[in-house]
């Protein structure tokens, strides 16, 4: 009974940035459990390398061009891929940059306006068009992809801009849980830590910037994209059937200091 819970078997999932990182992982994680799998992300040959991966561990894979910025693209997919396969069950909300380290006294208006658009009303739009779809279902799950940034300041680098989009994102999880609740569709995002990704490379060409995480995370490690992808996988699958608007860390316990 317990590990059908687990299983996604002929559900579609769309995961916007699932080219590579931890949104590739998630795609791993949800094909191996069943589900039919899109990858949605900006960069077609990432996308493309993403797909190429899946099948290598025997899994398909859709892909689809999709900016997260543009709400206008966002629904016309949403509709698309509705049309097309039918329905959607679970969306991933991972498409997110960093563009981290700059103090917020320099920040240029297009840092700000470039970061939010995509951390948090890229979240927005692609909860928006395709919950409208699991409303009408009556059911659904979505798992939005947030960050221990969105709990804490993190240092040495400043990046307010990255730390209060991730805020944004866990507070949207949260209302959007409550006004979805009783109609079938759950809300939920995941915090992770610093994670081995693309995203975080930017980290090694700063002396003792590493270091410094390490420091402060009781782990004394980074974490991986399957790690995130497991928390993913479960929070999409009815073993969380209960878990609506709930922030889920995996922080290696940073948090906790």
């Amino acid at each position: 009974m317990y590990w059908d819970r687990l299983k996604l078997d002929g559900r579609v999932a769309v995961v916007t940035g699932g080219g590579r990182g931890i949104g590739l992982a998630c795609c791993e994680a949800l094909a191996e459990t069943g589900a039919r799998v899109v990858i949605a992300d900006v960069d077609a040959a990432v996308a493309e390398e993403g797909r190429a991966y899946l099948t290598e561990k025997g899994y398909a894979a859709d892909v689809i061009g999709l900016d997260v910025t543009d709400p206008t693209a966002v629904t016309e997919a949403a509709d698309a891929l509705v049309g097309r396969l039918g329905r959607v069950d679970v969306l991933v909300a991972n498409a997110g940059i960093a563009r981290s380290g700059t103090p917020a006294e320099e920040l240029t208006d297009e840092h700000w306006l470039n970061v939010n658009d995509v951390n948090y009303n890229g979240v927005f739009w692609c909860n928006r068009a395709f919950g409208r779809h699991m409303l009408k279902a009556g059911k659904g799950s979505i798992v939005n992809i947030g960050s221990m940034s969105g709990f804490i300041v993190n240092r040495p680098q400043k990046q307010a801009y990255y730390n209060a989009s991730k805020a944004a994102v866990h507070h949207l999880t949260r209302s959007l849980a409550a006004e979805w609740a009783d109609r079938g569709v759950r809300v939920n995002a995941v915090a992770p830590t610093y994670i081995e990704t693309p995203l975080t490379t930017f980290a090694y060409d700063k002396p003792g910037m590493v270091e410094a995480w390490l420091r402060d995370t009781p782990m004394n490690r980074l974490g991986q994209p399957l790690e995130i992808a497991s928390v993913v996988q479960f929070l999409a699958s009815d073993a969380a059937s209960l878990m609506t608007g709930s922030i889920v860390l995996a922080d290696g316990g940073f948090t906790c200091w």
